[in-house]
């Protein structure tokens, strides 16, 4: 897997695998993992970062949910009013 050099400081090296991912290395070339690399790729805006549950819910399925409901009850009305 090909690594390519991104960014290089006296700290650390960010490297953009293959795979389209990013690497961190630190100053004596062990990988960072975890939340200290999230914090680096953050800081040098390569990622970012969302919390889930955070997306906005679709208001269309819930119209729809409701205007299912309503059909029914309609139905049942015109039924009724036949029936009388």
């Amino acid at each position: 897997m090909a690594m390519n050099l991104i960014k290089k400081t006296g700290e650390y090296k960010i490297f953009k695998r293959g795979d389209e991912r990013f690497a961190v290395q630190d100053a004596t070339g062990k990988p960072v993992n975890g939340e200290e690399k999230v914090n680096i790729l953050l800081a040098e805006e390569l990622i970012k970062v969302t919390l889930p549950g955070a997306e906005p819910e679709e208001e269309a399925p819930a119209e729809e949910s409701s205007a299912e409901e309503e059909v029914p009850a309609e139905a049942a009305d015109e039924e009724e009013a036949t029936d009388a």
